[in-house]
């Protein structure tokens, strides 16, 4: 109950009085205060309540106060307490600084696994049986094995017509340098490809790997256009 404005009690006393002269307006108003200072305290009581509820499930792998969970004391040093905003909704109210860490970094990953998707998704409105590898490798770094080892990996989404490495002497961004060209017998076994490749760590390096047109490819061009660079 919202207790209303002294202010408006004080102005509407004489109309208060008239309908009702049995309710003190002074009283109705200590009474409405009463009753919040009770719900405060009562939510402080329950709060306290699960906090003991939680020290003691610690207690049992355990935990002394003052001292962290785990063998060197490293884990958490206090149980934590949940403040409930809803019927079953809650938040964490003494998130420790590691915690919050842990939390921050989940959030970063579901944030690059959205990223990703939406590349892919984009990426899947043109498709192609020819896929384009950059950022596998850097700058002279192609050796005589690359190509079966990129055949041999990409053979898992599907049968691999042809592999071609494209590799630019100078003049273009690192991530830019060297371009493999993988051409699939199906679109399904690229696509498989794209899916799984992109943004994928390999040798320290983040790979992009896209579609890339069946007909430039036949053509033999392979440079990158102007927005690429």
């Amino acid at each position: 109950m919202i207790a209303p404005p002294a202010s408006l009690i004080e102005k509407d006393k004489t109309t208060l009085n008239a309908l009702h002269p049995e309710i003190d307006p002074k009283k109705l108003l200590q009474e409405t205060h009463n009753e919040n200072a009770g719900v405060t305290v009562n939510r402080v009581m329950s709060m306290k309540n699960v906090s003991s509820i939680a020290s003691n499930i610690m207690s049992k792998y355990g935990w002394k106060e003052g001292q962290g969970l785990g063998k060197e004391e490293q884990g958490m040093a206090s149980a934590l307490q949940v403040e409930k905003t809803g019927r079953q909704r809650g938040v964490i109210v003494n998130e420790s600084e590691e915690r919050a860490k842990a939390r921050i970094e989940v959030s970063k990953q579901e944030e690059e696994r959205k990223a990703k998707a939406a590349e892919v998704k984009k990426s899947l409105k043109q498709p192609s049986k020819v896929i384009l590898l950059k950022n596998m490798v850097g700058p002279g770094e192609v050796d005589d094995d690359l190509e079966g080892e990129t055949r041999e990996e990409c053979s898992k989404y599907g049968e691999v017509i042809q592999v071609v490495i494209y590799e630019i002497p100078s003049g273009v961004a690192v991530e830019e340098a060297v371009r493999i060209f993988v051409q699939f017998n199906r679109v399904e076994s690229a696509v498989k490809a794209v899916v799984d490749l992109h943004n994928r760590f390999f040798g320290g390096r983040t790979v992009k790997c896209t579609f890339y047109p069946v007909e430039k490819f036949e053509a033999l061009d392979l440079a990158p256009q102007a927005d690429e660079l």
